[in-house]
């Protein structure tokens, strides 16, 4: 499903109706499950919890960066898909060495070079982004209460049309629970970011 500024990819299964032997393309003759099924002491439970629970796979928000302008300072224009970024602009890059993954249009930490932050209203599990970079680079997750819960580093510039091992558009990402903020740094360097998502 697509919204202004997101996509959503949301999926949700639900069952009002058991399934029976019948349904299977088995024959009787061949697989005693009638029995088998019939006989397990915990069939009931189980069933009382398909019927009253909704299984659900967690929400993946990808932001879409194209209705930003050029040079428009980012904030809370994503707030009501749970995210506010600080020290943030959106740009068209017009130096080659700066390719966007998709699209036109990439965010960059500013006006202060190399940092970026993006709090969550709610806490995510997974953070992930394309990031082009001059420098070496560090994708922090902290929790709650600012503590560090994981890393991830771009070793190295990875700027387009460089002897660099890491091509542009190198795909960052980190996983724990309670993610409530995210850092991109780069120590006086300058990087953009393109695809930026995240898991609920």
């Amino acid at each position: 499903m697509t919204k202004r500024g997101v996509v959503v990819k949301q999926v949700s299964l639900q069952s009002h109706t058991k399934p029976t032997i019948e349904d299977n393309k088995f024959s009787g003759d061949e697989f005693d499950l009638k029995n088998q099924i019939k006989n397990s002491p915990s069939l009931d439970k189980v069933e009382q919890a398909v019927d009253s629970d909704v299984v659900s796979v967690p929400t993946s928000i990808c932001l879409n960066l194209e209705n930003l302008r050029c040079f428009e300072a980012v904030e809370r224009q994503y707030e009501q898909w749970g995210i506010v970024f600080n020290n943030c602009i959106a740009i068209q890059p017009s130096n080659p060495a700066f390719p966007t993954h998709s699209g036109v249009v990439v965010l960059m930490g500013a006006p202060k070079n190399g940092y970026l932050e993006a709090t969550f209203l709610r806490s995510v599990h997974f953070v992930s982004a394309y990031v082009t970079s001059s420098r070496r680079l560090v994708l922090s997750a902290y929790g709650r209460d600012r503590q560090l819960l994981t890393q991830t580093v771009l070793p190295g510039a990875n700027l387009a049309n460089s002897d660099s091992a890491v091509p542009p558009n190198a795909l960052l990402s980190v996983s724990a629970n309670e993610i409530h903020r995210v850092t991109f740094c780069a120590f006086d360097g300058q990087f953009t970011i393109d695809e930026f998502s995240f898991c609920y």
